[in-house]
Formats: C-alpha cells, structure tokens, sequence
C-alpha cells in the first residue's frame, strides 16, 4: 500500500512569495533563513550564560601578573611590550649562536653543491668504450669507419631515455637553487656579523665612497685607534 500512496503525484507545496505590498521591506524569511537565524540567537544566548556563570562564581580576592603586564586593544588582551628583556650580553650570545646555525646550513649546502656538481660532470664527461678494429686492407678499414660513423650517430642524445634527461635536468635545477640559498645564506652571516660588531664598544664611523681602497656594495666602518693598557 505504501508504495500505491507514494505513486500517486501529489501537488508540491512551495513557499509564498513576499506579497507585493510588502516588496518594501525586501525579501520574505524562508524556514531555512529561521533556522540559521534561530541557531545563531541560541549561540549567542549560550555564551552569554556561560559569561554570568563564571562571573558569579569569580573570588573578587583572585590576582595574576596578567592583570598588570597586559592592556586591552579594541577588545582583544594583548601583553605589554617587553624592551629591555635581555641585556646586551646575552644579546650578543644569542647572535653568536645563530650565526654558528647559519655557518653550519652554509657548510652543509657546499658540501651537497660539490657532490652533485661532481656527479653531473661525470655524467657530462663519461669517457666513450675503446673498441679496436683490424682490417686487412684500406676498403675494409673505410667500411669499418663508416659503420662507426652511422651507429655513433644512431647512438646520439635522442636515444637517451626521457627518464634519464628528466632527472639530469631536476638535478640541474636543484644545483642552481642550492647555488643561490648559498649566496642569500652568505650574505646574511656577512650581515649578522657586522652587526655583532658594531655592537661591540669602541667609537667608530662608516667610511665615504672616496676612502674605501676595494670597493663593495657593503658598508665599511672604521674603529678609532685605543690605546692598550
């Protein structure tokens, strides 16, 4: 019987529209938009009670560091900003070990530039098999030769495997890129460690284009002779 009522067509019920007189006030509400407006109310209403709970149940005695180390910002907690955190000591040794880190990252990328870069050139420069022929006179030989000649140029790049040129070429790139992390790599230690300087004590100025004997696009800064004790 159940499946005699559900073939019989039934008229489908939809919902009405806004009535024309009301086209002012925009768009009718639709059950769907009750209910999404209906679960946000409600999630509203939650945290709100949540809020009046744990005011209720607050010690009014209760103190933590946060209430005088942090300020509000439009509504958010956010700490106060700690500047003086560290002294110049320990601002020194915390440069010092992460110019060892980088020093270390520069060492480890030579090395892998220079174990690829060898293993590409073996591949570049991979010496042919020496084969010798005898022939028993001059027609023979220059038969040889051009049997040479044809199968050296059956054998040429286009025979190499797509494969092997696929990795030839990523192992390429790959040198490139490690190339240039190298490079930024360098430059940072080289900034990192004027910086560490300059911080050390002692009067000093940087030097004008015109005194500079070597030029370089980095600043050079010159120490004021101290006379040692």
């Amino acid at each position: 019987m159940s499946s005699l009522r559900n073939a019989i067509q039934r008229r489908a019920h939809k919902e009405r529209a806004q009535p024309e007189a009301r086209k002012k006030f925009g768009l009718l509400e639709k059950h769907k938009d009750y209910v999404v407006r209906a679960k946000v109310f409600h999630q509203k209403e939650e945290t709100i009670r949540k809020l009046k709970e744990k005011a209720s149940f607050r010690n009014p005695d209760e103190f933590y560091f946060k209430m005088i180390n942090s300020k509000t910002v439009d509504g958010i907690h956010r700490p106060k900003p700690e500047a003086n955190k560290y002294t110049q000591e320990e601002l020194m040794l915390l440069k010092t070990k992460d110019m060892g880190y980088i020093l270390q990252g520069i060492q480890s990328e030579k090395k892998k530039i220079e174990r690829l870069s060898s293993m590409l050139h073996e591949l570049d420069n991979k010496r042919p098999n020496k084969h010798v022929y005898f022939a028993e006179d001059r027609e023979e030989a220059k038969e040889i030769e051009s049997r040479i000649e044809q199968k050296s140029s059956s054998l040429g790049l286009d025979k190499i495997p797509s494969r092997i040129k696929r990795k030839t070429a990523s192992s390429y790139r790959e040198l490139e890129e490690r190339k240039q992390r190298v490079q930024k790599l360098e430059k940072l230690y080289a900034d990192m460690a004027l910086q560490k300087e300059l911080k050390k004590p002692g009067r000093k100025r940087k030097l004008r284009e015109d005194e500079i004997e070597n030029q370089t696009s980095q600043p050079v800064y010159k120490w004021r002779a101290q006379r040692k004790r």
